[in-house]
């Protein structure tokens, strides 16, 4: 007699919730991942919307930590420069403006600062010392040599380190960090996602747009420049659309927290004259030479502070007690002469309110061939300023002196020209700009993203003809020297991307191309004695599988031939037939590619795979042999081709 239904318990309908809550509990990652990692949606649509999805995350995150690390580094600079040191700090217009300075000017206390910045960042540092320097040239090499995996701790090592050494006056810039925390940030929401390889090196890619978008403002150049200064010819396209994504993301979250405005202020209009362009081409060439002299001399710096004897963490120190030195002197030898003591010239920080001087002019810039002069010992001054800070190993970026060199130079250049060719129309200021530009674009080989980021910065697209030419000439000159060695010719020389064509290369070829033996291979019944297999293997010693088939001629399973000479050793091959030694079925037919048959090899630890028909008959054999082959060939190739 069956048992009347039992009532459900009070407990069952929060049973499914009870679990869910469990495992949020205790696997936080493992309890998101079916929300941010769909299975159920089209493999192209859920790839492309779950990319999407998590660029939207490193947007967030790489504008809230960018937006904490901006103000964190203006707070120290008005509190240490401006408060202690009595420093007023040379600043763009679109720049925070601080209050009145009331402090005196200490310039013993000037010369110090920059050390005492060094040495904290070198101490900093010995927890992560892939965060000495600054910091793109990290990013990059971390998706080409290291799979797109940055350490956790590179996230508040490399912040620590650059509010250190630029807070305290540091001859370089904040972009190059922020590339870099971006880029840890793109990696860690990738493992903690638990994303494929591929996508997590996407991610980095976008961290590193949306690092530089948070604190230059700049959303389709850094966006544009994250998927360029991977490669010295080439772009990550895979890249370019998260890229853009996570780049908006964190623009936007930095402009609600402090405005939106162009760093640099200028003319309303830069007219298009058909008559500078010649001369903007005759810049861009002074420019090439004077960016590859600074990318020179930077490396020579680094190999030189790399071979002081002492503790690595006293380098930066060291580094910042000379750029102290050096900023304190020329302040004072200036400062009485120009009438402005105490006020900086943009020898010290990322050098932008220096540019702002060059596009803008100030009361305090003398006019004629005497600015000129004074525009272009700036530029010299910021050449060796940063070459020290970064040379010696603080957490400060190249981005930033670089832009301020070819604006300082840019700027010098216009008012030569306008003086010796008495041409009211020639604007200084647009030459300061082209100048920018120009000089970084060249020798970070990002012509594209630096094209875009002047016309951003500036507010306006009228420089966009001259940008283009000039950004044209320097990328040919510039073809050697490179600003970050870990920049790979191509994307074919990318180990990233040598083991993707290198796949793309096995797909196209056929397995019935490259067969290794063509014909039915020797095959055993299910029932053959040890004798009858013995004979069979020692009269084929070039087969090292046999098949086994069933009457129809079927594979239904494989057995080794090592597997068979343990059991002669061992005197038990008379004891077994061969269905009792076989292993389970692995085949392959003639029509699939080569890829999945290597896939199978690696998969079963096999070194012959059966070829079989559409009916599952034998009909060949390939060989691991025939796959390494092939994928020797396909290196050449690929080698052949990305030889710049």
């Amino acid at each position: 007699m069956p048992s009347p239904p039992t009532s459900p318990s009070p407990k069952e309908p929060l049973q499914p919730w009870l679990h869910r809550l469990r495992a949020w509990w205790l696997d936080p990652r493992r309890a998101l991942r079916p929300l941010l990692v769909p299975d159920d949606a089209p493999l192209d649509l859920s790839l492309v919307g779950r990319m999407l999805w998590h660029a939207a995350l490193v947007g967030v995150a790489a504008g809230l930590m960018g937006a904490a690390f901006f103000a964190a580094l203006e707070w120290m600079q008005d509190l240490l420069l401006e408060g202690l040191a009595g420093y007023r700090i040379l600043r763009a217009a679109g720049e925070h403006d601080p209050s009145p300075l009331e402090a005196p000017f200490r310039p013993w206390l000037l010369a110090l600062l920059p050390a005492l910045g060094g040495l904290l960042c070198g101490l900093v540092c010995l927890y992560a010392p892939e965060t000495r320097g600054g910091g793109g040239d990290a990013a990059i090499e971390a998706f080409h040599q290291q799979g797109g995996v940055v350490r956790r701790r590179v996230v508040w090592v490399k912040s620590l380190a650059s509010l250190f050494t630029l807070g305290t006056g540091g001859a370089g810039g904040r972009e190059g960090p922020t590339m870099q925390i971006g880029a840890s940030l793109g990696s860690l929401v990738g493992r903690i996602l638990g994303v494929s390889p591929r996508e997590r090196r996407i991610l980095l890619v976008a961290g590193i747009a949306a690092g530089i978008a948070a604190v230059f403002r700049t959303p389709l150049g850094a966006a544009l420049l994250a998927v360029e200064v991977l490669y010295r010819d080439g772009f990550e396209s895979d890249a370019l659309v998260p890229s853009v994504l996570s780049s908006v993301v964190a623009y936007s979250v930095v402009i609600s927290l402090f405005g939106e405005a162009t760093l640099f202020s200028h003319s309303t209009r830069f007219p298009f004259e058909p008559t500078h362009l010649p001369l903007y081409g005759v810049m861009a060439l002074i420019l090439a030479a004077v960016a590859a002299f600074f990318v020179r001399l930077l490396h020579w710096t680094q190999d030189r502070f790399s071979r002081l004897v002492g503790p690595v963490w006293l380098r930066p120190a060291a580094g910042g007690l000379l750029l102290g030195l050096l900023v304190t002197a020329t302040v004072l030898l200036t400062g009485e002469a120009l009438g402005t003591s105490a006020h900086g010239l943009g020898l010290l920080g990322g050098g932008y309110g220096a540019v702002q001087v060059a596009i803008s002019d100030a009361p305090w810039l003398p006019q004629g061939w005497t600015a000129v002069g004074l525009l272009t010992a700036l530029a010299v001054g910021k050449v060796f300023a940063a070459s020290l800070t970064i040379g010696s190993g603080g957490s400060a970026g190249d981005f930033a002196p670089s832009l301020a060199i070819g604006g300082l130079l840019g700027g010098a250049f216009g008012r030569a020209v306008g003086l010796l060719l008495d041409d009211p129309s020639i604007d200084p200021g647009a030459f300061a700009l082209v100048g920018m530009g120009t000089f970084y674009g060249g020798i970070a080989h990002v012509p594209l993203a630096a094209l875009v980021l002047v016309c951003e910065l500036a507010g306006t697209y009228d420089l966009l003809v001259p940008l283009m030419l000039a950004m044209a000439l320097a990328f040919v000159a510039l073809r050697r020297p490179s600003l970050y060695p870990a920049q790979t010719a191509t994307p074919g020389q990318s180990p990233v991307h040598r083991d993707a064509l290198l796949v793309e290369a096995l797909e196209a070829v056929p397995v019935g191309d490259v067969l290794t033996l063509r014909g039915p291979p020797v095959s055993f019944e299910e029932d053959a004695s040890g004798e009858a297999m013995q004979e069979l293997v020692e009269a084929h010693r070039e087969q090292d599988l046999f098949p086994v088939v069933n009457a129809d001629g079927v594979l239904v399973g494989l057995v080794r031939a090592v597997t068979l000479r343990v059991l002669w050793l061992e005197g038990s091959a008379g004891e077994v037939v061969a269905r009792d030694v076989m292993q389970a079925p692995v085949s392959v037919r003639p029509d699939e590619d080569m890829r999945r048959a290597a896939e199978r090899l690696l998969a079963h630890g096999l070194r012959q795979l059966p070829v079989v028909d559409r009916h599952g008959r034998p009909v060949g054999l390939l060989d691991e042999h025939a796959v390494a082959r092939l994928a020797l060939q396909g290196s050449a190739g690929l080698a052949r081709t990305a030889t710049p």
